[in-house]
């Protein structure tokens, strides 16, 4: 089973209705209990990086989260909860993240050209093979909707790198754990077939 992690900030519901078009058994879950003895785990997210973090600490998922990651469960997050993986954000310095993944997330520079938040589709460059993009072409478009991304500090863990003003990463996998940071439950067959694939990891 898989435990999408409600702590008031993601499209629970969008992301539940995603997973069960592909078959998969998905349930929405703020309960540490529960979340700790499913076989995977999913965090969504949409909104600030520190309410989040707060959020996660408030409702007790934040230790079982870390815990259920360390048991070498597959993990996967999404948008806010890929940023989520790591310490610190530009956007809530005074917030600690999960502090899983070394590296930092940064905000874009808005231009002229370039509006902030990136509102939209746009096409991720696969860094080699991975079985989460399994059927999935290169450069294929996926919907996203953030004004941060993440910079690992091991570059070893990109897979996918999207270009919006600058190139950043949009696609992370170390060990049993994902992360896209765009919305796969918006991104119509190719964010389903990633889902799937996730699923039978």
């Amino acid at each position: 089973m898989i435990a999408i992690i409600d702590y008031g900030m993601g499209n629970l519901r969008s992301v539940l209705k995603a997973f069960e078009e592909v078959s998969s058994k998905a349930f929405i879950t703020s309960s540490p209990a529960k979340l700790l003895k499913a076989d995977k785990a999913v965090l969504p997210g949409v909104g600030a990086f520190g309410d989040a973090a707060r959020e996660l600490k408030k409702r007790n998922l934040y230790y079982a989260l870390k815990a259920f990651i360390e048991k070498g469960r597959p993990f996967f997050g999404i948008c806010l909860g890929m940023q989520l993986l790591f310490k610190k954000s530009e956007e809530s310095p005074a917030e600690e993240g999960l502090s899983v993944l070394e590296g930092e997330v940064i905000g874009f520079s808005p231009t002229r050209k370039l509006k902030v938040p990136q509102i939209g589709w746009n096409q991720a460059e696969l860094i080699g093979r991975h079985p989460l993009f399994k059927g999935i072409k290169d450069k294929n478009y996926f919907y996203f909707a953030h004004s941060y991304y993440v910079k690992p500090k091991q570059r070893n863990i990109i897979k996918g790198v999207t270009s919006y003003g600058v190139r950043f990463t949009s696609f992370i996998a170390k060990e049993n754990i994902f992360a896209v940071q765009f919305h796969p439950e918006k991104s119509q067959k190719a964010g389903l077939t990633i889902l799937r694939n996730f699923d039978k990891l």
